[in-house]
């Protein structure tokens, strides 16, 4: 069986406070896009010579560090320590990048708990199979489901962004542009240097207005710290907005700047020439 992981970028992030634990509750509104990664799951024969339950082979873009340790291997060993689910073999495409806002790793994770509960007719539902997704991480609960969400907390309480016919179409027929530079920000970098503070107005109800409020009222608060480190950041949002993007912002922590255009935008991979760049229709 095989699924396709989808991508995400946040339509606003505001740090709200510094938690006691050491998080920050955040507001943001979580948009899926349609730039995925595979995953093919398939049972492992039982005359096969492994003494180990899985195998993952992983293709595609630079895998770095210990595969055991990546989100799709924690998924399958989560979901085999409270279901008997027999032996497979896993193959991950990975096609979003990593470090870069998009939750690639954070979604891998989710289609795995979906894969397994429908290959091996396991009956979850989506309540339960997104809060085994939260023990993987803050963000992969909305993955379950891949609908817009506003989400609080640290990304871990999700919410309707609006009625279904307010928020589930709004984008639908715009294009989108990605361009990721040779930079990765981490997740603790960006953290570093954040001012907590609360907002006016939620980035849900900007959102649920006329897209062309966004550029004065949509923010991403990482921009503040990471756009004075990393300068080609700023440069890369101004140039979609100079190419036409409606709005043009960084996606999550970073480092992936996306802009929202009416027509298809030309030229983005050669305007950024040394960056990744996909274009696609929402």
């Amino acid at each position: 069986m095989i699924t396709f992981p989808c991508a995400k970028i946040n339509l606003g992030l505001n740090v709200i406070a510094k938690r006691p634990d050491g998080y920050h509750d955040l507001e943001t509104v979580f948009y899926p896009i349609p730039l995925t990664d595979a995953i093919e799951v398939k049972r492992m024969h039982h005359d096969f010579p492994l003494d180990e339950t899985y195998d993952i082979c992983i293709t595609g873009a630079q895998v770095e560090g210990n595969t055991d340790d990546n989100l799709v291997v924690k998924a399958y060993r989560l979901i085999a320590e409270h279901y008997d689910i027999p032996r497979v073999h896993i193959h991950l495409f990975k096609r979003i990048p990593m470090q870069a806002g998009l939750g690639g790793g954070s979604s891998d994770a989710a289609f795995m708990i979906r894969l397994l509960d429908e290959y091996f007719m396991l009956n979850m539902g989506n309540r339960e199979m997104e809060r085994y997704a939260a023990r993987l991480g803050a963000d992969c609960p909305f993955f379950i489901t891949a609908e817009p969400a506003y989400a609080t907390g640290i990304g871990d309480i999700l919410q309707p962004v609006g009625s279904d016919e307010e928020c589930c179409h709004y984008l639908n027929g715009y294009w989108i542009a990605l361009v990721k530079p040779p930079v990765a920000v981490s997740t603790k970098e960006a953290y570093a240097d954040i001012t907590p503070r609360a907002t006016s107005k939620k980035c849900r109800e900007i959102v649920l207005q006329p897209i062309e409020t966004w550029r004065e009222e949509l923010t991403n608060d990482f921009e503040e710290s990471i756009f004075p480190k990393y300068p080609v950041l700023a440069h890369i949002k101004e140039s979609l907005y100079d190419r036409g993007a409606v709005y043009a912002a960084m996606s999550g922590s970073g480092s992936t700047l996306f802009g929202i255009f009416r027509e298809k935008p030309l030229g983005i991979d050669t305007a950024f020439a040394d960056c990744q760049t996909y274009v696609m229709q929402l």
